[in-house]
């Protein structure tokens, strides 16, 4: 659910900005989907993971309990900084922060299927939104840079 929050969120940002401030489109949307996925997702990951780690865990389909729930919320607060600074800092930045987070969302998006198949998790949290969005959220930044970087 919190997926479908972050998306209505940016494509609602992205057409009010580019009307009323009459600023590019494709920049607007990879500034939003890099400000709200990546940032204000990976600062609520961090939150989650860290302060609320059994009921995500849970939520998951994985034990209570486990250290590396901490490391996950750090890496969740290291790309949602990233992503929030996206908004002072420009260019290879965002190239370097939609890597980043790319590179963290599809590994967890394996992780997600490989406990598909072979332990049948179809928790919520694994074979969810998050595994969708996992997915779904890389090929569009990707998408929107090659879009920047090649069209523009």
């Amino acid at each position: 659910m919190i997926y479908a929050f972050y998306a209505v969120l940016t494509v609602v940002g992205t057409a009010l900005h580019v009307l009323i401030a009459k600023t590019p489109v494709i920049d607007t949307s990879l500034l939003y989907m890099l400000v709200v996925f990546v940032g204000v997702g990976g600062v609520m990951g961090f939150f989650v993971h860290a302060f609320r780690a059994d009921w995500v865990a849970q939520y998951i389909g994985w034990p209570a309990g486990n250290p590396f729930q901490f490391e996950v919320a750090c890496a969740n607060l290291g790309k949602g900084v990233c992503g929030l600074l996206c908004i002072w800092l420009r260019d290879g930045f965002w190239l370097a922060t939609a890597i980043a987070y790319s590179v963290f969302a599809l590994g967890a998006a394996y992780g997600h299927i490989i406990e598909i198949k072979k332990k049948q998790n179809y928790a919520p949290g694994n074979a969810g939104g998050a595994l969708y969005a996992d997915i779904l959220v890389p090929v569009v930044l990707g998408g929107l840079l090659l879009a920047k970087y090649f069209l523009q």
